[in-house]
């Protein structure tokens, strides 16, 4: 196996991308021998401050407002597996599996660097149920992202001790029959294990890793159909001119000004109405840098937040040495929060420009397009009705846009007196993400639509390419037909990324 298809965890720096590709089988993670080594001091230092007799938080004393009281070094073992079994109360559908193996993968990637007292054959074990393609259900709902994700963590580590239930084979079945299966006993967690497994920020973590995949291909999908939109309504290209972005700096604004421009590169149907008397467009075509641009600022703020939490120990007790173990914070979930709600923002404003473009495509105000995208409307209603489906989306991504990190309820007796709601802030972003990726396939639809009435006029070359490659797949047609599979297929070339594959590959092949 090459060196590229190897990553080392606790040492290798991890990305969203390696993350995703560790998750899938794509890159093997492996635990170094200098890794073993950490892991195994630090499991020592545990092991000696367990029978030492001094109080250290989650060792040798109860958990949260339990601090306070003592366990016998005969008892800490079992500490550790009541903590899995009382901390798993996750309510609610379970998560994607795809996302519980990204949490197998992060908490790997924060145990293995020797601050945990975790045991290597925990993390061995771990690395087992990824490679076997056995992945703990985790139910979607009971974190609130203060002492980290105690409740979905719980949930994915039952299965550790023989308990909780699995995705196996396109089943869902007991961890005990798929340890049964392959002659496997549950493991036996030592000091402090319980609380490092269940400590931790991997499922917010998880969530962010897709929302940063998710949330790019969006960007760079808006982009590409936002300038088939211009094209289809014979926009202006001068709000996308070098000078103008020159006198308001800002990177991604620059650099989706440029990306559209180059869409419209070598255009029939820009050139067709270059002398035009109209003065200005609307915002939705007018301010796409500056609108596109703001939420790709958003996108880059929280992948650069996610890239250093990959790389973090974020449980507690930290263990630095036998002299030296700090209880402290590092779990909390307010740096993934903020940043997290910030992008659920960001992806909601791309649907929501997009919505007011579609809108724009069925008035009838331009030159050779029809009202409602039809030629014969009154029998026929045309493409009416579809905007109906985008307002809705943009309408209830509105009301999920409120920052779940902007809500605190104390809980733990008190103990976690302030907490992130970071978990919600992850699953609101997708679910807004989903939504918007439904609004650009509908616009995608339409501006399709739009473009075909300028031929045998076509637009600039790499938008003609991904124009030609809707056609394979959707019809022009001017009599009202069923409607919802064809926006559905529309849909299904952003979500699947199709779309930015086709620009680029026709990119490449005019470079």
């Amino acid at each position: 196996m090459s060196e590229q298809q190897i990553f080392n965890y606790g040492t290798d720096h991890l990305t969203a991308k390696l993350a995703l590709a560790i998750s899938n089988g794509e890159i093997k993670g492996v635990l170094s021998e200098d890794t073993r080594d950490k892991v195994l001091e630090s499991s020592k230092v545990v092991e000696r401050i367990a029978i030492s007799g001094k109080a250290v938080y989650g060792i040798n004393t109860g958990f949260g407002p339990l601090c306070t009281s003592m366990i016998s070094a005969v008892d800490t073992r079992k500490l550790q597996e009541n903590i899995l079994k009382s901390h798993a109360v996750g309510v609610g559908e379970p998560i994607d599996s795809e996302i519980s193996k990204l949490m197998l993968v992060l908490k790997l990637q924060a145990l293995a660097q020797g601050y945990s007292g975790i045991k290597i054959e925990t993390l061995d074990r771990m690395i087992w149920f990824l490679e076997t393609g056995a992945t703990p259900v985790v139910p979607k709902q009971g974190s609130v992202g203060a002492s980290g994700d105690l409740a979905p963590l719980s949930h994915l580590f039952l299965p550790l001790i023989g308990l909780g239930k699995v995705h196996y084979k396109g089943e869902i079945i007991a961890t005990a029959q798929l340890l049964k299966e392959h002659e496997i006993q549950p493991l036996q967690l030592g000091p402090k294990e319980g609380l490092a497994l269940i400590n931790g920020t991997q499922f917010i973590a998880a969530h962010a890793v897709k929302v940063v995949q998710r949330l790019e291909n969006v960007l760079n999908s808006a982009d590409i159909i936002a300038a088939l939109m211009i094209e289809g309504l014979q926009g202006s290209e001068k709000p996308f001119h070098v000078q103008l972005h020159q006198l308001r700096p800002y990177p991604a604004n620059i650099a989706v000004a440029e990306k559209v421009r180059k869409l419209l590169q070598g255009s029939e149907i820009m050139k067709s109405h270059a002398d035009c008397a109209k003065v200005q467009d609307p915002y939705s075509l007018r301010c796409i840098p500056q609108v596109h641009g703001a939420s790709r600022t958003a996108w880059l703020h929280l992948k650069e937040a996610l890239e250093i939490e990959l790389n973090s120990v974020t449980d507690n007790p930290v263990i630095f040495n036998d002299d030296l173990t700090i209880s402290g914070g590092n779990f909390h979930g307010q740096p993934l929060a903020l940043p997290l709600d910030y992008a659920c923002l960001a992806a909601s404003e791309i649907g929501n420009i997009s919505d007011r473009r579609i809108y724009l495509s069925l008035e009838g105000n331009t030159p050779g397009v029809p009202k409602l995208l039809m030629k014969e409307t009154g029998l026929n209603s045309g493409f009416m009705i579809v905007q109906y489906t985008s307002a809705a989306l943009a309408s209830e991504n509105k009301g999920l846009c409120f920052p779940a990190s902007a809500d605190s309820i104390p809980t733990s007796l008190g103990q976690e007196d302030h907490v992130s709601m970071g978990s919600i802030s992850g699953r609101k972003a997708l679910q807004v993400i989903e939504n918007v990726e439904k609004i650009l396939g509908i616009e995608l639809f339409c501006a399709a639509q739009a473009v075909d009435y300028h031929y045998p006029l076509k637009p600039g070359k790499i938008l003609a390419m991904v124009h030609d490659f809707v056609r394979t797949e959707i019809d022009h047609f001017e009599e009202d037909q069923i409607m919802y599979d064809r926006m559905e297929n529309a849909i299904q070339m952003v979500q699947q990324g199709k779309i930015v594959s086709v620009a680029l590959q026709a990119e490449s092949v005019l470079n």
